[in-house]
């Protein structure tokens, strides 16, 4: 059949077009290696979002080996010839992109992988690294002078990674800006119990090993997984408001203090859930471990996991976090006042609940306890630093200026404030910025002054009114 002229003309024009398209598409290249944290500029990478994360890790306590494979399902931000994941000391035996085998090279922490083909910019695709080796923890002024990510103990391992070692364990883009939904299948010898975050969907026996299956269906940052292993008794149910409630306990501890910490974090779940917004997640509850090395307690995703039976006050702050930290994450690390200081006030929240002590007491005696020459007050909570970003100015000092603005604002302002924060926010980031411009849209004040004073400015602000 022959084709008219203007039907040719037609065509060569489409056709034209389609070139220039092609033409005009941005070429490939590589993604960046960070997300340009100023705190960690190499961690977390560019080029793509991730959308979930399968981790199957195998661990041996007499070798402290472990061995894992990692599935990153993806979606390109840009046409990529190749791309960054994050992954400390670990060894790295195959990578495949879409099932293909790929290229891969090492460069201190950053895998750069360069598949067959490139990436089409909005475009999912799956790579798959094989690795093993001894997870090493990291060290140094960070957490309290602490040493954390994964953490031998004496029965298996303490996995509590804030701010930067989930990468100690599995390939990532270790940056709580690039959040995603986890499958975690933890391999552990029969007698011990492996608890990860979300919910438990199978057990089953391999040989002299048990496999279980974690599954986290809500978005989530890095740090907050976990692959506990150890002895655990483990006691569920559900909260008196219907949300389901695992809590594991090392039987050394179960008998090592008078808090309750199953009851306790029923109670706490279900109170928090009528202040700040409903429960977030599928699932709360606890992990309790021996592990006096770590003596820090971290608000891992659904299960915050404690080094030892903790107070009733670092229950309540581990809880806060669920809301603020997990669901609602920083966006950068020197947020972290959305964190720390937000669950610090919780606890004082509580005690006031509870008939104990106000939260104006609270925030004065707080206030009160450290004189105007001291370098508490120094700390910038707005922007405290890599080294020192957990300061306790970035908790307590975070924690009066919440007070602080409740007593501004009124109660009825500041209560609407939190639930509609984290309702705004739900499994997302968020800046500090953001916070102050909704609490000036609820109040209808004008509060750049009140923030200045009390998280930006380095000195002790003057004396706060009393009641």
């Amino acid at each position: 059949m022959a084709l008219s002229r203007s039907t040719r003309l037609l065509a060569l024009a489409t056709a034209a077009a389609s070139a220039w398209v092609i033409s005009a598409a941005p070429a490939p290249s590589p993604g960046a290696p960070g997300v340009g944290d100023p705190y960690f500029p190499q961690l977390g990478n560019g080029g793509y979002d991730v959308r979930h994360y399968a981790l199957d890790v195998a661990y041996n306590p007499d070798t402290d080996r472990l061995d894992g494979r990692t599935t990153v399902t993806a979606r390109a931000t840009k046409n990529l010839s190749s791309f960054d994941l994050d992954l400390q000391k670990l060894e790295v035996t195959s990578v495949e992109v879409n099932g293909r085998r790929a290229g891969f090279s090492r460069s201190g922490d950053e895998i750069k992988i360069t598949p067959k083909s490139y990436l089409r910019k909005g475009r999912t695709f799956d790579v798959t690294v094989v690795y093993g080796g001894v997870p090493e923890p990291l060290s140094g002024p960070i957490v309290f002078g602490s040493d954390y990510g994964w953490m031998k103990t004496k029965d298996g391992v303490f996995v509590a990674c804030e701010p930067n070692a989930a990468s100690t364990w599995f390939p990532s883009s270790d940056h709580p800006s690039d959040k995603a939904t986890f499958d975690i299948r933890i391999k552990a010898p029969k007698g011990l119990t492996g608890v990860s975050n979300g919910r438990l969907v199978s057990t089953r026996d391999e040989g002299s090993d048990t496999v279980s299956h974690w599954r986290e269906s809500r978005p989530m940052a890095t740090y907050l997984a976990t692959a506990t292993i150890g002895k655990f008794d483990v006691k569920t149910g559900k909260t008196p408001g219907g949300t389901p409630i695992y809590v594991a306990i090392d039987p050394v501890l179960q008998n090592s203090g008078q808090v309750d910490v199953y009851g306790l974090t029923s109670e706490i779940t279900d109170y928090w859930s009528t202040v700040f917004g409903p429960y977030p997640f599928e699932e709360t509850g606890a992990i309790v471990d021996d592990m006096p090395q770590a003596g820090f307690s971290l608000e891992t995703q659904s299960k915050p996991i404690y080094s030892a039976v903790r107070s009733e006050g670092t229950i309540a702050h581990e809880l806060a976090h669920q809301w603020f930290g997990d669901s609602v994450s920083v966006e950068r690390w020197k947020d972290i006042w959305l964190n720390e200081g937000f669950a610090t006030y919780a606890s004082w929240l509580w005690n006031e609940h509870k008939g104990r002590t106000s939260a104006h007491d609270a925030f004065i005696a707080a206030y009160n306890r450290y004189p105007a020459g001291d370098k508490f007050w120094t700390t910038v909570v707005a922007d405290p630093q890599r080294d020192t970003m957990f300061a306790s100015a970035v908790y307590q000092r975070g924690a009066m200026a919440l007070q602080a603005l409740r007593e501004r604002i009124g109660d009825s302002a500041f209560f609407k404030l939190l639930p509609a924060w984290t309702e705004e926010n739900r499994y997302g980031n968020a800046e500090i910025d953001d916070f102050v411009d909704l609490a000036e849209e609820i109040s209808g004040m004008s509060l750049d002054g009140l923030f200045e004073t009390w998280i930006y400015q380095p000195s002790k602000p003057g004396s706060p009114s009393a009641r």
